[in-house]
């Protein structure tokens, strides 16, 4: 990847790729943040938004192949 990517040290990660695509872990790093800010004691909470909220399309938007991270 470092060939690839610029890389920097923020703790460990952990990279699980699947047939349903590409899972980046960062949990020591959170809980690093969380400890530096004395958010250590947070509790998680679950996602802010609702899962089942349909988004709207951009109809003026310029169509993407989301396979594509080219840019």
């Amino acid at each position: 990847m470092s060939g690839e990517f610029e890389m920097s040290l923020m703790g460990e990660l952990r990279i699980k790729q699947g047939p349903k695509g590409t899972f980046v872990h960062q949990a020591k790093y959170t809980r690093d943040i969380l400890k530096k800010f004395d958010m250590g004691d947070s509790k998680p909470m679950t996602t802010p938004m609702s899962t089942n909220t349909a988004l709207d399309a951009d109809e003026d938007g310029e169509a993407v192949d989301r396979r594509n991270f080219e840019g």
